[in-house]
């Protein structure tokens, strides 16, 4: 097929150019015939520009009645300026059009089964369906340019600040420790399996202990785990490892990527240093180990307030040693018994047993409880809260990990309900330090590493770790934007027997120590440098950079909730011959 070549795009054109011959290629995203006229909204990826067909061109007038929505087409003609009263103020190109003296129809288009426009309603399983479709919108078109751009950032700023982006393999040794692994049968190796990385951990610690300084890598990973908004069976992160190093520096090399972020992609300033918040000040204060503070709504520990109280639910809390945690929202006190209900839904979703709530007014709490409370546990709650006429106090009682967390999302909810974040709202960022160690898990009755089994203890912490681990606080911390957790890190443990130390209080025997993690432990006796580094999930990042709610709308191909492709339906089953191959057998 002979075409000419475009000279200009489709968002290029000004009024510098008016009276130019130029070429145009591009999709057909509006038609409109009024007789004697038709008018075109040629699309590609830099924008749209009005063509137009006059019968005076007779040719191109004829073909140009065939046009539908989506057809591939070349236009040549000639810029003019549009009637002030023509002028489209949502088109960058709109004091323009073009005046066609030929058309080629470059390829059909059969109706797309939902309009290619940013506000489409299509459902998203359609649009995943189509996505080579969907991907014509520009809203997201502009989100995988910004991607682009975010990907030339990030790579300017490692090298410039000497880093090395080093390649590690895709096929690797199973370590389960966490999320299960996708696994993948050796066609050679009867019996064995490679895994997908959930991350390149041991690899850039191995890049360290091999004297390399200064590693970076974009890189994908994959983890076999339950979906949400913002999670994907495979993703990207931005790898990041430093030799010789510790927090302070770590920190420092992470808030210069993200003032050049804040600065490249929002033309914002950005201040440093970043805020920090201990891990403990973050569940207290917010309810979270990822806050969001574009409001100020924080969360108080009533504990002392009810000291000796009466009130059955809140003193037998105080007796196990739990936590009574409230807020007062501000001018909630008209919500409706229904909007309350809502809120006491939301929490015993997440595992509490109740709400307890009250309004004030004039002075006074009006609630159902109010009458189990003295005069002086009302007075003391109250000015703990700093309630004031017209607010709404919450109140959670229970288990301190889960209470605090049920309560931080109540706190967001009351702040989606206020619209307390607005679009001019300051964004937040900030550092969330002092990470426990380990967690521990009440169905395995086991203690897992909150991080990864790699995560050096504080080493004011290091007697703790065989009589009281759950106390041992980890030299770990996670970068928090605006309510997201976009990177997550640590100081790394560089000696094999404080490694040896980390494996057995996770439970895990020196045989199954050694089979899992024998190749990292063994080069750690090679003399490995004391080392640190982070991750950022890209994906996420790019995602709260972009302003949307999805990171489905980040990834050019993604899955779906349940990790489906829908476009060319993967996963899909294996052949007979395939799975002999690979000494497979499917079990029913």
């Amino acid at each position: 097929m002979n075409f000419n070549i475009r000279t200009h795009t489709c968002g290029e054109l000004r009024k510098i150019n008016v009276g130019e011959n130029i070429v145009l290629n591009g999709w057909v995203a509006r038609r409109r015939d009024l007789g004697n006229l038709i008018f075109i909204w040629l699309r590609d990826r830099y924008g749209i520009t009005q063509v137009v067909f006059e019968p005076v061109y007779k040719d191109a007038y004829e073909l140009a009645k065939k046009l539908r929505n989506e057809f591939v087409i070349s236009v040549e003609g000639k810029v003019r300026i549009r009637p002030e009263n023509a002028v489209n103020k949502e088109l960058t190109t709109g004091e323009m059009d073009i005046l066609v003296n030929k058309l080629e129809i470059l390829n059909e288009a059969e109706t797309p089964p939902f309009e290619i426009k940013n506000d489409t309603d299509a459902y998203e399983d359609l649009r995943l369906r189509y996505r080579y479709l969907d991907l014509r919108r520009p809203s997201l078109q502009k989100i995988l340019l910004l991607r682009h751009k975010m990907y030339q950032v990030t790579r300017k700023y490692f090298d410039e600040n000497s880093f090395t982006e080093i390649e590690t393999p895709v096929l690797m040794k199973s370590t389960p420790e966490g999320a299960r692994d996708y696994l993948v049968p050796s066609r050679i190796h009867k019996g064995k399996f490679y895994a997908l990385p959930q991350s390149p951990q041991q690899y850039k610690q191995l890049l360290m202990v091999s004297g390399f300084d200064r590693y970076f890598q974009i890189v994908k990973c994959f983890r076999d785990e339950d979906l949400r908004a913002d999670r994907q069976p495979e993703f990207t992160q931005i790898d990041v490892e430093m030799s010789f190093t510790n927090r302070e520096e770590v920190f420092k090399v992470v808030e210069g990527l993200m003032k050049n972020f804040f600065k490249e992609i929002w033309n914002v300033d950005l201040s440093l240093p970043i805020p920090r918040l201990t891990y403990d000040e973050a569940m207290m204060k917010y309810g979270s180990d990822k806050p969001d503070l574009r409001f100020d709504l924080q969360l108080q520990n009533l504990n002392g307030v009810f000291t000796g109280t009466e009130f059955k639910v809140f003193g037998e809390v105080l007796k196990s040693k739990g936590i009574v945690t409230g807020i007062a929202a501000p001018g909630c006190a008209s919500f409706s018994r229904n909007q309350v209900d809502g809120l006491t839904q939301l929490v015993k979703d997440r595992g509490a047993k109740g709400l307890v709530w009250f309004k004030v007014g004039d002075g006074k709490l009006d609630s159902p409880t109010a009458k189990f409370l003295t005069d002086k546990e009302i007075y003391d709650l109250m000015n703990k809260l700093n309630a004031k006429q017209d607010d709404l106090i919450l109140i959670l009682a229970g288990d301190v990990n889960s209470t605090l967390n049920q309560m931080g999302a109540l706190r967001l909810e009351i702040a989606k309900r206020l619209g307390l974040i607005k679009p001019d709202t300051p964004k937040s960022l900030l550092w969330v330090t002092d990470f426990p160690l380990f967690e521990w898990d009440e169905e395995t009755k086991r203690l897992y590493a909150m991080h990864h089994p790699f995560t050096s203890p504080r080493t004011e912490d290091l007697d703790l770790l065989d009589k009281e681990p759950g106390k041992v606080k980890a030299q770990a911390y996670d970068l928090v934007l605006n309510g997201n957790e976009i990177a997550g890190g640590s100081i790394r443990i560089h000696n094999a027997n404080l490694q040896a130390i980390m494996f057995k209080a996770l439970g895990l025997s020196e045989e199954e120590a050694q089979q899992k993690f024998g190749f990292l432990m063994n080069a750690f006796r090679y003399g490995a440098p004391p080392h640190g580094g982070i991750a950022f999930g890209f994906d996420r990042m790019v995602m709260v950079f972009a302003g949307v709610d999805s990171i489905r709308d980040t990834i050019a191909f993604p899955k779906t909730a349940s990790a489906l492709s829908l476009m060319d339906e993967a996963p899909s089953p294996a052949s007979e011959e395939q799975l002999k191959e690979l000494h497979l057998k499917i079990r029913e």
